[in-house]
């Protein structure tokens, strides 16, 4: 492997099958480690945190494996942090999910689940699996432009899976919306150097992978600003 290339840790908290983000990360060029080590994950160029699963049991994995404080004192080094589907969510404040859950508090807002009835009495198929759209909430497309989605077009199909969704304090945050039935919500978000998903990128074909390939310009500049 290239040393020169961003040294990714991907947070294994033992939820979910990582390989499929780990390719995505070596395909376009990035370094990347599966890892539960404190360590590992502070000397990193980045990290990202997936994961699939319910939320209680992930927030109870991370405090056992010691990486609750590890990913908040990442993302108060100002590294950038990716979280994807789960991982999005666990960035939160709380979920509803199974009970009240505290989680890693880093993005102020919470999540919550699909209703089971829209606002038409009609029955709500939860979770939403398959293709779906991502608009920017402004419906500017240059909002994008010093993202990972540059290059990807406003009404892009990505690809999710998921019955909850989060609800940010801030809509300063929301990097992206989607609507499922008659529910739009926030489907990505930016806060600060964190950027989280509820699609999953490396799920979502080549649009997809395209948001690997630009979080990894991303971290090649910090590490040489002259690229």
């Amino acid at each position: 492997m290239n040393k020169t290339n961003p040294r990714i840790a991907i947070i294994d908290y033992k939820l979910s099958n990582l390989f499929s983000v780990k390719h995505a990360c070596e395909f376009v060029g990035m370094n990347a480690e599966i890892t539960s080590s404190r360590d590992d994950v502070l000397n990193a160029d980045g990290a990202i945190l997936p994961g699939v699963g319910a939320f209680g049991d992930a927030m109870k994995n991370l405090e056992n494996l010691n990486l609750v404080s590890a990913i908040k004192e990442f993302v108060k080094s100002g590294k950038p942090l990716m979280g994807i589907c789960l991982g999005l969510q666990l960035l939160f404040s709380e979920s509803e999910e199974f009970g009240p859950h505290k989680g890693l508090g880093i993005i102020p807002g919470k999540v919550v689940k699909f209703p089971s009835i829209n606002s038409d009495g009609r029955v709500i198929k939860v979770p939403q699996i398959g293709w779906n759209t991502i608009h920017t909430p402004d419906s500017d497309p240059l909002k994008w432009q010093n993202t990972p989605l540059l290059g990807i077009a406003d009404g892009e199909f990505m690809y999710f899976v998921h019955s909850y969704y989060i609800i940010p304090d801030n809509t300063r945050d929301v990097l992206t919306t989607t609507t499922y039935d008659t529910i739009t919500y926030a489907s990505s978000i930016l806060h600060d150097n964190v950027i989280a998903f509820q699609f999953h990128p490396e799920k979502s074909g080549i649009e997809g992978v395209k948001i690997y390939k630009n979080w990894a310009l991303h971290l090649k500049k910090l590490n040489n600003p002259n690229i």
